[in-house]
């Protein structure tokens, strides 16, 4: 589409005069498509939603497109990449708007005044995707080093601006282009991991819930850290003074290193991962925990299984797993999954104690959670009392249309 020039009057003159106006193509939206849903705020078209005619098939991955309804009424500014699934992103009702630094500018000034009003410290989630606006986009911060994660293309092609944008809003010296994992394939783009700006030379130290962890930001697991889990953290560290505590799926620390910041008599951190483990006992060692702290590499599930054959006992379990159940197609295997891990923690929680038991997957409903969770203890002799339902951190807003923003659950249950 090619917008015509609108007119303006020179305060000099008094003589109109054409203004030029940015000039997107157009895409359209099928007849049978309920262009409501996005009109009132949800942010993405399915690929079997769109019309796919010749043009749309030309636009490149991240290209800039106004969206029609199929009567031809604008619905606002997208970004299209017909190699995706979600095929469409909302980005701007403006169906006029400019995507350049100003622009990043101002959304990223919006996600940095909200956390500066949770954080006294600049170690959080900046940017949580769509519901900040910046949609397919993540940015977590960590002082002066930022670790964006750009999983949709546009993030891509506009990274330039992202990144100035950053640097102008947040004063970040160090900035780091985490392109793995799991969306960028669906996006059709390759994975690498780059420090766009800046020197990173080591991990570095994030104080969280009275502990110091460590994050790795070019080499460890997502951005390095998860703050996700911060005030599920936090709670779990309130049951645990004096505890004897097992962390499972530990990362770099997670509930664990809270949990001796604050009382707890001794942690066992186990993770699979012996390089998360290391970051782990540093962190330990800078939160002046290491003393009551102990690590076991190894597979979660044989490791339960094994200490349940050893008759092992803990006053608060914790099984924080990766998602199970990344895809729909992967549901009823991940609900297996996490009826399994509550099942053979549930023995090792002694009389009075606790479990936490976590879920990152977006297509396990808290219904569906809370039930396979319910099965397992019941599978593992145990009765149980659901003290205490967690989500992600207000650093990780949910946008309401969108189910998939709202992915964490943590469940608390107190067993006989």
């Amino acid at each position: 589409m090619t917008s015509s020039p609108s007119s303006i009057t020179d305060p000099a003159t008094d003589d109109a005069i054409d203004a030029p106006k940015r000039a997107y193509p157009t895409v359209r939206l099928k007849p049978r498509t309920d262009a409501r849903s996005i009109r009132h705020g949800f942010p993405w078209v399915y690929a079997d939603e769109l019309v796919t005619d010749r043009r749309t098939q030309n636009l490149i991955p991240g290209a800039l497109a106004v969206l029609e309804d199929s009567d031809r009424r604008v619905i606002g500014l997208v970004t299209v990449n017909i190699q995706s699934k979600i095929i469409a992103r909302m980005l701007d009702r403006d169906a006029e708007a400019v995507i350049d630094q100003a622009w990043f500018v101002a959304r990223l000034q919006r996600a940095l005044d909200l956390r500066a009003r949770l954080y006294d410290k600049p170690f959080y989630r900046l940017v949580h995707a769509e519901a900040d606006g910046l949609p397919g986009i993540v940015i977590d911060r960590f002082g002066d080093v930022a670790v964006v994660q750009p999983n949709a293309a546009w993030a891509e092609v506009h990274l330039d601006a992202l990144v100035a944008g950053l640097k102008q809003v947040t004063g970040v010296t160090t900035v780091v282009k985490n392109g793995m994992g799991r969306s960028r394939g669906l996006e059709g783009m390759k994975e690498e991991t780059v420090v766009v700006v800046g020197v990173v030379d080591g991990p570095i130290m994030v104080p969280m819930n009275g502990a110091t962890y460590m994050a790795d930001v070019t080499g460890g697991q997502k951005t390095g850290l998860f703050y996700d889990q911060r005030p599920n953290h936090a709670f779990v560290a309130s049951l645990a003074k004096g505890a004897r505590v097992l962390d499972v799926f530990t990362h770099v620390g997670g509930f664990a290193l809270a949990a001796l910041a604050n009382g707890a008599a001794s942690a066992l951190a186990v993770d699979a991962s012996a390089s998360a483990l290391v970051l782990a006992k540093q962190g330990a060692k800078a939160s002046g925990v290491a003393d009551n702290f102990t690590t076991r590499q190894g597979d979660a599930f044989d490791v339960l299984e094994t200490m349940g054959a050893e008759d092992a006992r803990f006053d608060v379990v914790i099984c924080d797993p990766p998602a199970f159940a990344p895809a729909k197609n992967s549901l009823e295997a991940g609900l297996r999954a996490y009826e399994r891990l509550a099942r053979l923690a549930s023995p090792l929680v002694a009389a009075g104690g606790y479990i936490v038991l976590c879920s990152c997957s977006h297509v396990v409903e808290p219904q569906a959670f809370r039930s396979a969770c319910t099965r397992g203890i019941g599978r593992g002799g145990r009765r149980a009392q659901l003290l205490h339902i967690g989500f992600a951190g207000a650093d990780h807003p949910i946008l309401p249309q969108l189910a998939e923003s709202g992915y964490l659950k943590s469940l608390v249950f107190r067993l006989d």
